[in-house]
């Protein structure tokens, strides 16, 4: 393998692809796992493209697929997580809620995938729809329901909030 095209291909795509990793399966660990597994594709069977844009299309594209295949191994189905094997004496604490991260985190994979692609990504519906293999109208439609999941959930908050006493109406 090419110690340049290596290097290149780290510097270039690494945090893009732990991003999407941790964006489609949720934990950092698999992140990285998909992440290095891209990376090695990439270096094993090297494509040349005609501009960055097109590069950068088709690592996402072998990211995305990479994380749908990493859902459906028998490794995944069948692992539980740590807590649930574990009698634990003191209480964990409880991870910052309200986060929108959070949220997004929470989004069915269809919806928090075009938000992602959109939002931490930059990239327009039109691109979004190629990268996901659905049409521009698809992409236009998932993004408004999670919207509106989003908004409905941040509006929940607001009214709980007012409804506790911990709101600003006291």
């Amino acid at each position: 393998m090419d110690s340049e095209r290596a290097e290149y291909l780290v510097e270039r795509y690494a945090d893009l692809l732990v991003r999407i990793g941790r964006t489609w399966l949720g934990d950092w660990d698999d992140a990285q796992d998909v992440c290095q597994t891209v990376l090695i594709k990439l270096l094993e069977h090297p494509r040349e493209f005609p501009d960055q844009g097109q590069e950068r299309a088709w690592v996402v594209r072998l990211a995305v697929n990479q994380c749908k295949n990493w859902k459906k191994s028998a490794w995944v189905r069948r692992r539980a997580p740590l807590e649930e094997g574990l009698s634990l004496s003191a209480e964990a604490p409880e991870p910052e809620d309200g986060s929108l991260l959070e949220r997004v985190q929470a989004l069915p994979p269809k919806y928090r995938a075009v938000i992602h692609l959109y939002y931490w990504e930059g990239y327009d519906q039109g691109e979004i729809g190629e990268v996901l293999h659905i049409s521009r109208t698809a992409v236009q439609t998932r993004m408004a329901r999670a919207r509106a999941m989003l908004r409905k959930e941040l509006s929940d908050d607001e009214q709980l909030l007012a409804h506790d006493g911990t709101g600003s109406n006291e």
